[in-house]
């Protein structure tokens, strides 16, 4: 939180001064549906989430855009790591593990980079400037929420 939180700080004048700048934060889908396990991680999330509808709001006149992205999972070098782990301690397959995960997923997949990147660039755009503090999941359908 405090990092994101300090570079924004350092680079938002310099944005508004030219009249255009895009920032966006990867958190976690944690933000709309905190996990369990990851208290202190949950809190720090929700207040960069925080930061950022509050300060949006302020430099979107200027022409600057903040937004968030909130990642499920990706196939990732972290994907195999969380499923390699599972698999340990639940003596499965790595392939196993990993269509569990799946199967929980209404998508039935794991994002990809290349899907994640086409977010982040379209919210990097020219195209987005009509996007301001918006906290935006992309977890296949995994996070069981309505707002």
């Amino acid at each position: 939180m405090l990092t994101p939180i300090a570079l924004m700080k350092a680079l938002l004048p310099g944005m508004i001064d030219r009249g255009w700048g895009r920032v966006v934060n990867i958190t976690s889908q944690s933000v709309k549906a905190p996990i369990a396990a990851l208290g202190l991680s949950n809190s720090a999330r929700a207040g960069l989430t925080g930061y950022v509808a509050g300060t949006s709001r302020q430099v979107a006149p200027y022409g600057v855009v903040i937004n968030n992205m909130l990642p499920g999972i990706h196939a990732t070098d972290r994907a195999v790591a969380l499923d390699t782990g599972v698999a340990q301690q639940e003596e499965l397959t790595l392939e196993q593990a990993r269509a569990r995960r799946e199967q929980s997923i209404p998508a039935g997949r794991y994002g990809t980079p290349e899907e994640f990147g086409a977010m982040c660039a379209f919210l990097c755009s020219q195209h987005a400037g009509f996007i301001i503090g918006q906290n935006i999941l992309l977890d296949g359908g995994a996070t069981n929420a309505t707002l």
